[in-house]
């Protein structure tokens, strides 16, 4: 897996658009009516005023308190980037502010306080207590951060967390109690050696110390040598809580049979020598950032019985911190914790390593392109294993009732697992497992329309982001002058350009067409110009003989033209069982809407087969396919001659004897909601529908357009199934990474 590459440019477009900064506020109550606003706010607000200031437990059941966190920085040490100012570090903790929500549904809000002073510092966010409930600190420079910490855990009865010194402790004790199981060692007797005692290596090895960890097992090394009792150069209190009695004083020579190291310093601190000096099966967590302290390759070369570990994607073995504080702060929340302790970070670690050591799920595989199972590659959790939220927030939770640091202790600690499993968005699970399938296919993409900015944009991501090779069909000079215009010169070599000046295959092309229109109108003249001249036929000649295994297109025109002109080369049309299947994804639900692109007015056998198609495409996506035929009638009524072939059209699909759930006709309303699937006892969907086969292809467009334009739904397609080729047709509107997100659809062949 190599690195992603992007250049400054989309880097800064990413923060730009669609609107700069990376989340927004938006309300959970309705905020229409005066009376709304007269619950919401004055005199409405009151009531719960009145019960808080009596009761400020309450705070927890009338506000956002309980699932609030801030995250805070002066950004003194931002992300190996240094002392850049509050300011500086606002898009990393605007950053950190939308990893809680991805991750473990925790709100989140970014604080920067312009202030080096600790004192200024440690009394800002000790007046902020009662909005939050917890606070997360971030980017502050050592020993600074050791003093603000310690003293705002002392005044705040909030959880305050440090996630640099503690969020890369509990991922580092995690991956070492399974690397010492691998290698059949136990913590009480292994010999450490840390490299960098800043906020990071400090956190690390008194966490592996109240985990049993012996004191004078443990070496700490800074960038003087080995920190030992009487050593005076360099010192500070947090350093020399950790020093030992010892003669060694170069970490060369604490390297010299040591069991297991922890490096969060610098890139080749380690060497080759040292690494072989170390005892038997030797632990290596190589953290520093962005390059590890040795390279695996280095440090196996020299030790294959080595078990490493890095900060780094793109080895195994990642140490990353989203492991840890999204739900450390989840178990925190939900039990309206008064402080994260040692215990908590101890169960979240135990809890990590108990999970890597069991079954790997299939789509956690398929994101990481390599079937995982536990062993000397994978000590640690991947970051996007679905089970994260539902394992780890419980643990942390019974760690923090059994130490007398909760509140509002959970009595039915299932009940709570099933409640943490709704809290996940099931689009970023699809999404993810489209897009390892994507990297595993490695189609050769062709891209239409390389006279556009944001195809030409979209073909570099998906070249870039390790999907592929792209093509792009289109002018050299014209090209490269729209790339170099994006910022995206480097790129121009990357792409390959393809057009009909420059094909060697124009004969065989022309020829393939004539052989299908000659008896529609067209003479050679025609078939010439189409064939030379039309991009979208170009490309999808360029297709229908395997010069590329996908094609995107659509985006510079209407999608009923595009569909004429891919016509020309293949049917794709309704006689041939084309279908368009739009995806909404909206507030953590998927819905399927059909036809959206392909039928004009289907009859009940086309609204069959459009259910066939649909269904297709849900399990190419992942979901177990339910289908409601939809209409403004309920089983019968209203009656209507117009809502007749939805009635029958579900008839049509029992007598093939379909191997989904369908049901219809019905009202939206009671295809997607449960409780009013209840007033229908006999109907067959065990939930709520995750595809809407509509009557008409206006009324498909209307209800994915309403939903994009008024309730901020994402909208993916419509993607084009029934075609015995993979071809998606973008909307004009669509962005750069709409675009590309067509194109990992088409390279994963999904319909």
């Amino acid at each position: 897996m190599s690195k992603p590459k992007f250049t400054r440019e989309e880097a800064l477009a990413f923060h730009l658009e669609p609107t700069p900064g990376k989340f927004e506020i938006t309300a959970t109550v309705p905020m229409t009516t005066q009376r709304d606003l007269s619950l919401a706010y004055s005199p409405g607000v009151a009531v719960p005023c009145e019960a808080i200031a009596e009761n400020p437990e309450t705070a927890y059941d009338y506000t956002n308190k309980g699932n609030l966190v801030a995250v805070i920085s002066n950004g003194t040490a931002v992300l190996g980037l240094g002392n850049l100012g509050a300011l500086g570090s606002k898009p990393v903790m605007e950053g950190k502010a939308v990893l809680f929500k991805r991750f473990a549904d925790v709100n989140s809000i970014d604080i920067e306080l312009d202030t080096e002073d600790p004192e200024a510092f440690i009394n800002a966010v000790s007046l902020m207590g009662p909005t939050f409930g917890g606070i997360n600190l971030e980017d502050i420079k050592a020993p600074e951060c050791f003093i603000i910490e310690q003293r705002l855990k002392e005044v705040m009865d909030i959880p305050v967390f440090h996630d640099d010194q503690h969020g890369t402790a509990v991922i580092c004790a995690a991956g070492l109690i399974n690397a010492l199981h691998l290698s059949g060692k136990q913590i009480e007797d292994v010999k450490i050696v840390l490299n960098g005692a800043g906020a990071a290596g400090i956190a690390c090895i008194e966490l592996l110390k109240s985990m049993g960890a012996k004191h004078d097992n443990c070496l700490v090394c800074d960038t003087k040598g080995v920190i030992y009792q009487g050593r005076s150069d360099g010192m500070n209190q947090w350093k020399s809580a950790h020093a030992v009695k010892t003669e060694l004083r170069t970490l060369e020579e604490a390297m010299e049979g040591a069991d297991v190291f922890l490096g969060v310093s610098v890139r080749g601190a380690v060497t080759s020598e040292m690494v072989e000096s170390m005892a038997k099966d030797p632990v290596i967590f190589a953290m520093a950032n962005p390059d590890p302290e040795i390279t695996p390759e280095e440090a196996h070369a020299v030790r294959s019985d080595a078990i490493v570990a890095t900060g780094r994607s793109d080895y195994p073995n990642q140490v990353n911190n989203v492991l840890g504080f999204p739900y450390l702060f989840r178990g925190a929340l939900d039990v309206h914790a008064r402080a994260i302790n040692d215990e908590m970070k101890i169960a979240c670690a135990q809890a990590l390593a108990k999970l890597a050591r069991e079954d790997v799920p299939d789509e956690v595989g398929m994101a990481y392109g390599r079937k995982l199972s536990f062993g000397r590659d994978y000590i640690i959790p991947a970051p996007f294993d679905p089970r994260l939220i539902y394992t780890i927030p419980p643990a942390v939770a019974k760690a923090c009732m059994d130490t007398g640091a909760a509140r509002r202790p959970i009595v039915d600690m299932e009940a709570y697992e099933v409640t943490l499993k709704t809290r996940m968005d099931p689009t970023a699970s699809m999404l993810r497992s489209i897009n390892a399938r994507a990297r595993a296919a490695q189609a050769r993409m062709i891209f239409a329309e390389g006279d556009d900015p944001r195809v030409l944009r979209a073909a570099v991501q998906y070249q870039r982001a390790g999907f592929g090779q792209a093509l792009v069909v289109g002018r050299e000079a014209d090209v490269a002058e729209k790339l170099h215009a994006a910022g995206l010169g480097d790129a121009v070599s990357e792409l390959e350009i393809v057009n009909a000046a420059n094909t060697d295959h124009l004969r065989d092309y022309k020829a393939f067409l004539y052989g299908r229109l000659q008896r529609r109108g067209h003479d050679r003249h025609d078939v010439h110009r189409l064939a030379a001249r039309d991009r979208h036929v170009f490309a999808s000649l360029m297709l229908a003989h395997g010069h590329g295994d996908g094609l995107v297109t659509g985006a510079t025109r209407k999608s009923a033209h595009v569909l004429d002109l891919i016509n020309h080369v293949f049917d794709a049309d309704a006689d041939h069982g084309a279908v368009g299947v739009t995806a909404v994804m909206h507030k953590g639900r998927i819905v399927l809407i059909a036809d959206t692109l392909v039928h004009e007015w289907p009859n009940e056998t086309d609204l069959a087969n459009i259910a066939e198609r649909s269904a297709s495409v849900a399990r190419h996506l992942g979901l177990d396919p339910r289908v409601a035929f939809v209409s403004f009638s309920t089983f019968g009524y209203p009656r209507s001659e117009r809502a007749e072939k939805m009635h029958i059209a579900p008839r049509v699909l029992e007598q093939r004897g379909v191997d989904f759930e369908f049901e219809g006709e019905m009202t939206v309303d009671v295809a997607l909601n449960t409780e009013a699937q209840k007033s229908y006892p006999f109907q067959r969907l065990t939930g709520p529908a995750n595809i809407l086969v509509v009557p008409a292809r206006h009324s498909a467009s209307i209800s994915v357009k309403l939903m994009q334009e008024m309730g901020g739904a994402t909208v993916i397609g419509p993607i084009l199934t029934g075609v015995d080729r993979s071809i998606q047709i973008c909307s004009s509107t669509s962005t750069a990474n709409d675009i590309l997100n067509m194109a990992v659809l088409a390279a994963c062949k999904v319909g």
